[in-house]
């Protein structure tokens, strides 16, 4: 072997750059001596040549030489330490080998390190070639394959061909990412690390897998790319198992937001897709919608099944949202969706299924490949199903997404029940609320009014609002609104009690702020019986306004509660001057009157805070959003339920946080020539003067057949007033529908109807006037009181076909 290198540094490996040469005899002895040995130990060729090659061994580790070569003493192979020209020694791995046809050997040696490192390579090669799991593709500076683990056709593409490219074996889309990533590598050397990747093939292009790819740059001894080694690992699976955790939560997360069960359905056919199917359709029973429990399911037939919820607005054949599915056959498939079981029918499985040329069209997409449906099973009732239709995937439901499909599919059943059991009971709650509120319309003598009652909505629970309009004596008129603290049932029971209670104090014809103040009692005794949790939320607002309409007066006093809006018949604003109190069950505190004066016509508006929060917490600006929108609606001749619809129209579109009471009059006054009054002096003589008085005016106004009865009234009353409380005494009628009578004295003894005996002179005149009449009463003022009596002007009133005798016991 010569002494000198033949190598070329641009082109051979340089895994024989280092690899020393030696050509020794049998003794050992150095016959010549290659220049990469004199590189590895500083002696020249001169140096060594006809020395024996132990002489350059400096040490041998234990164990470490293989037997001698046959026929020498030069071992096979080993380690050894060679001493170096310059001192120290030179750690190398040697093989001698017999030349064939001579008696010379050739020995061949190279750093230990360096075979260490091949051998390392070598060994890791060959493990990563072997590897399932782990694939390697070595490519060159072209990015054409040298060698790898993989075969294309395990992902649907053509077998690998030596020196193909990734554009050969994917669709150009993939093959163009990975190639980029791949000559990144090349370029900057920047090893890329768990990259995902996803390839698909151009002989099944709608499936795909995922790839985790990491490459290195491959260098020549000079640092000069040589290549790129990529290492794959397949992750479609681990992918598929994280795509399919996340839509779980997905669900878990979207659908149940709402207590609303069609929003819910939305939402549960909305979350899988596109992730399962290009089409979700949730059904449901028509019964669910009402929040009702359903039917069994059982067989064929009608199921009374309603299309609720489409994740993108199409529907699978001719039914629509809301449109009932018609009766399905009895097919062992559907029985096991009655069962609890999630079914996946391809087309032609359905179809048969069916059996009904006309049942296909109606209920089956044009094209699609496969139908999963889940039943949305919750508490033992099947409450409808989940349908997932794959219309452009061509691929078949796995059992890991069967697996899915149930598990959404129970989650969200769930959620429709909670949803249908919160419909059940708010419409039990808004039906008590309802029944416990008067008529929404009325019309007397002192306005028209319209009650509106909206419950809160979007989960809120039903509150306890109220509205009420309350027929006093006089024809005068009570307009009460309250709001209760508080939600739920109790708020609605501690309504009923407190209007109950307003209806009582009424009749008791008093104030509005001493009926504020024995209402304030009332509720301290409610709180005081309730229990602890619930004792600081028994409480309430409370606004009661009083309406004259021959006096055109309007008295009122809060509890804590809102101003009323007054809007005149010129669509200006009247300005109530209230102080109102503190809230109902606070205590200690006193409540004021306000006293204003109200022109026909006038529109007036009593309403809770829900109406003034819809949009924002300002009050002020609730407030004058209201009154901007009565003023704009209200005319003299426009109906007042439409005035109020117009009103709430604008208020928002989200959904109500609070319930809502809305209270319109458009008041009316009692024309003077309806009515008469005069005063007496507290002489028994005055009386007859009484009764021709009120018999001229009866006749003025055409009643001629209520005169017998009113002369007898006026009669009765006017005497015991003389007779008890003095005078002056005060007689007036008013005539509207009904015919009112009113005595007034200075005394507040409270008159009192009894049966006298038949041996009693006296006793008999308040029940007379009891049976005569439709209704008495008697109210008190700031001085003395008034006895009222209504006569029915809509009946018969006629001369009484009976003796008047006959009402004396």
């Amino acid at each position: 072997m010569s002494g000198s290198s033949d190598h070329d540094d641009g082109g051979a490996s340089f895994a024989f750059d280092t690899l020393a040469a030696a050509v020794l005899d049998e003794g050992g002895t150095v016959l010549r001596w290659s220049s990469t040995a004199a590189k590895l130990v500083g002696y020249t060729a001169t140096e060594v040549r006809g020395r024996p090659v132990r002489d350059l061994v400096a040490d041998v580790p234990g164990g470490s030489l293989a037997a001698p070569l046959r026929g020498t003493t030069v071992p096979v192979g080993g380690r050894a330490l060679l001493r170096h020209s310059l001192g120290g020694t030179v750690d190398v791995t040697f093989r001698v080998f017999r030349l064939e046809g001579a008696a010379e050997l050739l020995a061949l040696a190279a750093l230990t390190q360096m075979v260490s490192e091949q051998e390392l390579g070598v060994s890791l090669l060959r493990a990563l070639f072997s590897q399932d799991g782990i694939g390697i593709g070595i490519h060159d500076p072209d990015l054409a394959l040298l060698r790898t683990n993989l075969d294309p056709a395990m992902f649907g593409g053509p077998p690998a061909q030596s020196r193909s490219r990734p554009r050969d074996v994917l669709i150009p889309e993939d093959a163009d990412d990975i190639e980029a990533s791949l000559r990144q590598v090349l370029e900057s050397g920047v090893s890329l690390v768990g990259a995902e990747k996803r390839i698909r093939s151009p002989q099944v292009p709608e499936r795909e897998w995922t790839l985790r790819m990491s490459a290195v740059r491959l260098e020549d001894a000079a640092a000069h790319p040589a290549g790129v080694a990529v290492l794959f690992t397949d992750m479609t699976e681990q992918r598929q198992a994280r795509r399919h955790l996340d839509l779980l939560r997905e669900a878990a997360i979207r659908v149940g937001g709402s207590l609303d069960v069609q929003r819910t359905a939305q939402q549960l056919a909305e979350v899988v897709v596109p992730a399962l199917g290009s089409l979700g359709i949730v059904d449901l029973a028509e019964a669910v919608l009402e929040g009702d429990e359903p039917p069994k399911w059982s067989g064929g037939g009608d199921f009374h099944l309603r299309a609720v919820g489409s994740a993108t607005s199409e529907w699978p054949g001719r039914i629509q949202r809301g449109e009932s599915l018609p009766p399905l056959p009895d097919h062992p498939a559907f029985r096991r969706v009655q069962h609890g079981e999630t079914v996946v029918m391809t087309r032609q499985e359905l179809v048969t299924a069916l059996d009904d040329p006309e049942l296909v069209d109606l209920l089956l997409p044009g094209a699609w490949h496969s139908m999963a449906i889940a039943p949305l099973y919750a508490r033992g009732l099947i409450l409808g199903d989940l349908q997932i239709w794959r219309v452009k995937e061509s691929e078949p439901f796995t059992p890991e997404d069967v697996e899915l499909v149930t598990e959404i599919a129970s989650r969200g059943a769930l959620a429709i029940d909670n949803a249908r059991r919160y419909t059940r009971e708010h419409r039990a709650a808004v039906a008590l609320q309802h029944r416990l509120l008067p008529r929404a319309t009325n019309d007397t003598p002192a306005a028209e009014t319209v009650g509106i009652y909206r419950p809160a909505s979007g989960g809120a629970e039903i509150g306890g609002d109220w509205f009420d309009v309350i027929r006093l004596p006089s024809l005068r008129l009570a307009l009460v609104v309250g709001d209760v603290a508080g939600h739920g049932l109790p708020a609605t029971a501690s309504m009923g009690r407190l209007r109950t209670a307003i209806h009582t104090l009424a009749d008791l014809e008093l104030a509005p702020d001493e009926l504020l103040t024995r209402l304030d009692g009332l509720v301290q005794r409610l709180s005081a019986e309730a229990s602890p949790r619930h004792r600081d939320t028994v409480s309430a607002t409370c606004l009661y306004v009083v309406y004259d309409p021959v006096s055109q007066q309007c008295t009122l006093a809060s509890a804590g509660h809102p101003p009323p809006v007054v809007v005149r018949s010129d669509g200006t604003e009247q300005d109530v001057p209230i102080s109102p109190g503190p809230p109902l069950g606070v205590g200690g505190m006193p409540f004021e009157t306000t006293t204003v004066t109200l022109e026909p016509d006038s529109l007036v508006a009593l309403y809770t805070k829900g109406l003034m929060l819809r949009e924002d917490c300002d009050i002020d600006a609730g407030l004058r959003r209201l009154t901007d929108r009565l003023a704009a609606h209200h005319r003299p001749d426009a109906p007042l339920d439409e005035v109020g619809r117009s009103v709430l129209v604008g208020i928002g579109d989200q959904p109500a946080r609070d319930d809502i009471a809305l209270l319109l009059a458009r008041t009316r006054a009692v024309r003077r020539e309806n009515t008469a009054g005069w005063e007496f002096p507290a002489d028994p003589t005055v009386v007859a003067e009484a009764r021709d008085e009120v018999t001229r005016q009866l006749t003025e106004w055409g009643l001629d057949d209520l005169a017998f009865t009113t002369e007898l009234v006026v009669s009765e009353l006017v005497t015991n007033a003389i007779r008890y409380a003095g005078g002056p005494v005060g007689v007036r009628l008013i005539r509207e529908d009904v015919l009112v009578c009113e005595v007034t004295d200075p005394s507040n003894t409270q008159p009192r109807l009894r049966r006298a005996r038949s041996t009693e002179e006296g006793g008999r005149g308040l029940f007379l006037v009891a049976q005569l009449t439709t209704r008495w009463g008697c109210r008190y003022g700031q001085t003395g009181k008034t006895i009222w009596v209504e006569q029915s002007l809509t009946e018969q009133t006629g001369p009484f076909l009976w003796d008047v005798q006959n009402l004396v016991p």
